[in-house]
């Protein structure tokens, strides 16, 4: 087979299986041109069994990019050792430290089918589950302080400059957020509000209780001392003392 008629098959087959996977994933195919790229990402691919197996043996000339919005991403292979068929495998966030990843265990990839719909299925029922456990921790070792939601309460934690942070489950949660003021980390996937003008910080909260106590969801206030509110909507922020109040640093 041409090389050509090998990058295409790839390249379609991975806009297919990018278009049946749950969520919003979109394909990008990197030629053997991308060589920068190429080495970019056999830097951050996740992984200790198949896919590692196969770059020690065959560095990567081409491959194809699955990206989903909040930051995941995955990545489809050739292989070496089978006519048909692919692998696919994690790619770790960009700029998180080595620290962040001790003690996870690797998102390890699979292999494919030739059959992109059946292959949707496996990648969602298998890797897709086991990546997105291995990012929360992943990212949640990167928060130091911020205390995870869960799916039926998100948890805003103070922060020293003042600021609110929450890391919440699920879209509609982080929609309720967005649309009240927090800004999301596109690496650590935190969302964090800025504690520059108080009163809008506090009405932020107000209004956030409500909206999430809409979904279902609930809300709580991790103050410093490490102690949750455990009402649904959370009380009048309190002013922290003026020292705290110092500028919001730019989420990395």
């Amino acid at each position: 087979m041409h090389d050509y008629e090998i990058s295409e098959r790839l390249a379609t087959y991975a806009d297919i299986l990018a278009g049946e996977l749950p969520g919003a994933w979109t394909s990008t195919y990197h030629s053997p041109e991308d060589k920068d790229d190429l080495a970019d990402l056999t830097d951050r691919i996740w992984d200790l069994g198949l896919a590692a197996e196969s770059l020690a043996e065959h560095p990567l000339q081409q491959a194809a990019i699955l990206s989903r919005p909040d930051g995941a991403q995955l990545v489809v292979l050739n292989r070496h050792d089978e006519p048909d068929g692919f692998l696919i495998a994690a790619v770790a966030p960009r700029a998180l430290p080595d620290e962040a990843y001790r003690g996870i265990r690797e998102p390890n990839g699979v292999v494919l089918t030739d059959d992109p719909f059946l292959s949707a299925e496996t990648v969602a029922g298998d890797l897709l589950a086991r990546y997105d456990t291995a990012l929360t921790q992943v990212r949640h070792n990167t928060i130091g302080g911020v205390q995870p939601s869960q799916a039926e309460q998100v948890v805003l934690t103070w922060q020293q400059d003042g600021s609110l942070a929450a890391a919440p489950v699920g879209a509609s949660a982080a929609a309720v957020l967005v649309a009240n003021g927090f800004v999301q980390d596109q690496q650590s996937g935190i969302h964090r509000l800025s504690g520059d003008d108080i009163t809008a910080q506090a009405l932020a909260v107000r209004e956030i209780g409500p909206q999430l106590d809409a979904l279902g969801i609930g809300t709580g206030l991790q103050h410093p001392s490490g102690r949750t509110a455990p009402t649904a909507t959370p009380a009048p922020v309190p002013a922290a003392p003026a020292a705290t109040r110092t500028p919001a640093h730019r989420a990395r």
